[in-house]
């Protein structure tokens, strides 16, 4: 997967640009990011905000060691399936982004 493939993935899935990165955000503050995919040249890193404000890399791989897994669809070499809570993250991320469509509030 490149730059635009993960993008349009994660757009679906409930993430939304913050500081021109996909990232996804706590129930609690729907508008800070606490989890974010920083591309590079050739590669992309998932960073977790520290409590401390500073941003931490907890995963990341070279474009060409990305590829959508068949069932889920979930981007594999990221580490999203061994990332603690990172599913429920997501999921609350994605159901707020629907619902949000059904009320008209972004």
């Amino acid at each position: 997967m490149d730059r635009d493939e993960l993008t349009r993935w994660a757009l679906a899935n409930g993430w939304q640009m913050i500081g021109g990165h996909p990232s996804l955000t706590k129930p609690s503050a729907p508008k800070e990011a606490i989890v974010r995919m920083v591309f590079k040249a050739t590669l992309v890193n998932v960073e977790a905000k520290k409590p401390a404000g500073k941003w931490e890399k907890v995963s990341g791989a070279p474009y060409g060691q990305i590829a959508p897994d068949e069932e889920s669809g979930l981007p594999r070499g990221l580490g999203f399936t061994s990332l603690q809570g990172f599913r429920m993250l997501m999921e609350d991320n994605k159901d707020r982004a629907v619902f949000a469509k059904f009320t008209g509030k972004a």
